[in-house]
């Protein structure tokens, strides 16, 4: 069941890998690991794919691909997860990690104001935000990336063992 639900969303391999622009990657992307379903790999996928969507950077996608092939997790699925983060959900998601950072730090969050895009704005107001910000981001993505890779495991694991169970009740039915 998980493997066949996640399977069912995710793009073909082969496609990946004919896309223009990424062919210079071409032994790392045909390495079969990377492109497996199985619990180990859906397990790190998700702790890759959370950990860097928690991250304020440009390039999220790339940075969790480059990690995928690094510990041979699905790469697929690791990039698909990075968007979560979109450009809808990404203030929500920053905010809180701000917060969190603010709460770590013991610093009160200071009100954000209006904003603008100018140089001088981006300067002044990041200069002030950054390190709650990518602290609460950094605590926030290991947090979820942990948690997901355990349940992954657990929710996987007792989905084997309910089919194995089932199986052996179907084999001492009499036909």
């Amino acid at each position: 069941m998980p493997k066949k639900l996640i399977k069912r969303y995710l793009p073909n391999a082969e496609k990946i890998k004919q896309t223009k622009g990424i062919q210079w990657m071409g032994a790392w992307l045909h390495d079969p690991n990377i492109w497996h379903l199985h619990r180990h790999s859906v397990a790190k996928a998700f702790l890759i794919g959370l950990f860097w969507m928690s991250i304020p950077m440009p390039s999220q996608m790339v940075a969790a691909a480059f990690t995928a092939i690094a510990i041979r997790a699905n790469l697929a699925l690791s990039v698909a997860l990075v968007w979560i983060s979109n450009p809808i959900t990404m203030g929500p998601i920053f905010y809180f990690n701000y917060k969190v950072g603010t709460l770590i730090l013991g610093h009160p969050a200071e009100e954000i104001p209006h904003f603008e895009i100018s140089w001088q704005w981006i300067s002044t107001t990041l200069g002030d935000l950054w390190m709650p910000l990518y602290l609460g981001s950094i605590v926030v993505g290991t947090i979820l990336g942990a948690v997901s890779y355990v349940l992954i495991h657990l929710v996987w694991r007792l989905h084997v063992i309910d089919r194995w169970n089932k199986r052996k009740i179907l084999r001492k039915k009499p036909k």
